[in-house]
């Protein structure tokens, strides 16, 4: 059937569904609007079985009651009933027809009767004159022409809405357009890029930069270092470094009484000399280093920046961008029992800073036995304990020659006491330790060879950080090249040319600076928001090669317990200069053989293993082939919090023109 209307030309339809059913004892049978147990039919349609009829006893029938059955009621006529005589109305006095005559004032009122009801007329009454009135006896009422009358187009008034039949329909669909008017979101109107200034490039003129280079030199003729304290959270490095500044000068008297009277508020009386390092309230708090700390001091053969990286594991990042700045590491070990083992044995960060160090680039490493003053590990009579002392140098001397140091000429042990400034800028005494003549920490460093630095080279400074003060401010070290106020140069990856309107050393402000630097420089040509760490501020010249892939030969540290394979396809954070970017092993070349240099094609490799490698990056970075220029071809990969290679960049794809 297509609709309902078929219906009745098909099968019949199914019996409804029984209603609710009700009692009727009076009911001739079972229906739908009764139910009577003495029925014939009763439980018949629903298959339910008839039951015996009871015997009912029996009861006169109510037939129809006749009039004639019950005396005295037949028809009652009125002659029968007394003085229901009919009544006329001449019986009753006084019900005759009244007449108008016989009322007295009823008769006709005529309006000639009534004095005063004249006929009106207007002429009778002043001021009703309705004679046609002139429109010149009004003032102003001259005639109007319609050409006086000055057409106003509807458009021109605002607000009138145009009357339609449509109207009421259209009102909800007005008001949900009015509420989502009211809701919209404006849209950001991107703002055109600011147009930055055009500079003109000067030509490279050697000359020039030689004897600018030799006029800084005899100007100042001292050498500068930049020193990066590491080692396990708690040996001393913060208060070592506040110490060297309240010797040479950079912290007075009343500076270290007040940082003693907070640190003894707090129940760190022995963190005092690290207040001067750490200024942050929540380092002084936890007594642990969170940002690189930056500060200088002087002696008469050299100039230094102290670097002062956090111990702990969860700033590594933090440590790596200190490290990647300094010239010699200050690895700090604590003598007290137990603390040295802590630092050393695996996962401590004593190892992890000491590998760190050695692959961002640093040449000299000076160890320092810190605390040898603690009477956990003193003699009774207060002098140093020689034993403990050779113990921690016999542990650390061959994992430092594993991890690539020289110990002869690269390494220097020293011990020291930072809290009392013992062995730092004067030789310990004979009191405290009579094993020892080798000279103090300052003499150490003063020793230390020049580092040869070629002013004609490409500039080279990697940024460290950026911010906005009175102009665009870089922070970073120039690893190659000559600097001098008004240089044009370029910043990579994004290319853009910057001026150098300022330069400032050590906190003062120069004209030039030489390679190996520590700077601070303020540029036009660039916001701060182009910026990014990571950058590298070049020569246009000859700028720093950008590419997005490189092989590099790696030593594969210590990989994670749950991915101990490195072969194609791992994944993991790369750590090159002051750059931090996501990396993925593209193809393994070759395993070499740490003994006999042999070269083997492998599919995967282990921990200890030393391999040649492609990487890929997930976003362009700015290297440099470790021959080249080594500062920035150095790096580091990390998983996990926890550093598993380090290596150094081999190859580069050729940088199409």
């Amino acid at each position: 059937m297509d609709n309902w209307e078929d219906a009745a030309d098909g099968p019949p339809a199914p019996p409804p569904p029984p209603g609710r059913v009700g009692l009727n004892p009076n009911a001739g049978g079972y229906s739908a609007g009764g139910f009577n147990p003495n029925a014939s039919n009763y439980g018949g349609q629903q298959g339910m079985p008839k039951q015996a009829e009871k015997p009912v006893s029996a009861k006169p029938k109510l037939g129809t009651i006749k009039r004639e059955d019950v005396p005295q009621m037949g028809t009652i006529k009125k002659d029968d009933v007394p003085g229901l005589a009919t009544i006329k109305k001449s019986d009753v006095p006084g019900l005759a027809t009244i007449k108008k005559e016989d009322v007295p004032g009823l008769a006709t009122i005529k309006k000639s009767d009534v004095p005063g009801l004249a006929t009106i007329k207007k002429e009778d009454v002043p001021g009703l004159v309705m004679a046609s009135i002139e429109k010149e006896e009004v003032p102003g009422m001259a005639t109007v022409k319609k050409e006086s009358i000055q057409t106003i187009s509807r458009d021109e008034i605002p607000d009138i809405p145009v009357p339609s039949a449509e109207e009421p329909a259209l009102a909800p669909v007005k008001e949900v357009t009015k509420k989502v008017e009211e809701l919209k979101v404006e849209e950001k109107v991107e703002e055109e890029p600011k147009a930055h200034p055009v500079f003109e490039i000067p030509t490279v003129n050697e000359t020039a930069i030689l004897e600018a280079h030799q006029a800084l030199i005899d100007e100042d003729p001292r050498d500068h270092l930049n020193i990066v304290f590491i080692g396990h959270i708690d040996a001393g490095k913060s208060t070592l470094a506040g110490q060297i500044l309240f010797l040479t000068g950079g912290v007075d008297q009343r500076t270290i009484e007040k940082y003693e009277r907070e640190a003894k508020e707090k129940s760190r009386e022995g963190w005092y000399m690290a207040y001067i390092m750490d200024t942050n309230e929540e380092e002084r708090t936890k007594g642990i280093t969170v940002e690189v700390g930056r500060a200088h001091f002087e002696t008469e053969k050299k100039r230094y920046t102290v670097l002062d990286a956090p111990g702990h594991k969860n700033y590594v990042p933090n440590m790596i961008q200190g490290a990647c700045q300094a010239d010699v590491a200050i690895l700090l070990i604590s003598a007290r029992k137990g603390e040295f083992e802590t630092g050393f044995e695996k996962g401590g960060q004593t190892r992890e800073h000491a590998q760190l160090a050695k692959t961002l680039g640093v040449t000299r490493l000076i160890v320092i036995v810190n605390k040898l003053d603690c009477t956990s590990v003193c003699h009774p009579d207060g002098k140093w304990d020689k034993e403990r002392y050779d113990t921690i140098v016999n542990g650390l001397t061959p994992f430092l020659k594993s991890v690539g140091y020289n110990i002869k000429r690269e390494v220097t042990f020293l011990p020291v006491a930072a809290l009392y400034g013992h062995n730092i800028k004067e030789p310990v005494t004979a009191e405290h330790c009579d094993w020892y003549k080798d000279g103090s920490m300052f003499e150490v460093l003063d020793a230390i060879e020049e580092v040869e630095r070629s002013p004609l080279a490409a500039v080279r400074m990697p940024i460290v950080d950026r911010w906005k003060d009175m102009g665009t401010m870089i922070m970073g070290k120039l690893e190659g090249g000559f600097m001098r106020v008004g240089d044009v140069l370029q910043l990579m990856p994004n290319k853009m040319k910057v001026k150098i309107e300022a330069i400032y050393r050590d906190e003062k402000e120069v004209q030039a600076s030489k390679s190996g630097e520590n700077l601070r420089l303020k540029i036009t040509g660039a916001d701060d928001t182009d910026i990014q760490s990571g950058f590298v501020l070049s020569s246009i010249v000859n700028p720093v090669p950008v590419v997005m892939q490189m092989e590099a030969q790696l030593m594969i540290v210590e990989l994670l317990e749950h991915n101990s394979i490195f072969t194609v396809g791992y994944k993991a954070v790369l750590h090159i200069h002051t750059s931090v970017e996501e990396c993925e092993v593209t193809k393994l070349m070759y395993e070499i053989d740490p003994k006999t240099k042999a070269q083997k094609k492998v599919k995967f490799v282990k921990s200890g293993a030393i391999v040649v490698c492609r990487i890929a990056v997930a976003q362009s970075v700015c290297i440099e082939a470790f021959t080249d220029v080594a500062a920035l071809g150095r790096f580091t990969i990390r998983d996990e919090g926890r550093t598993i290679a380090i290596g150094k960049v081999t190859k580069i794809p050729k940088i199409r023109a």
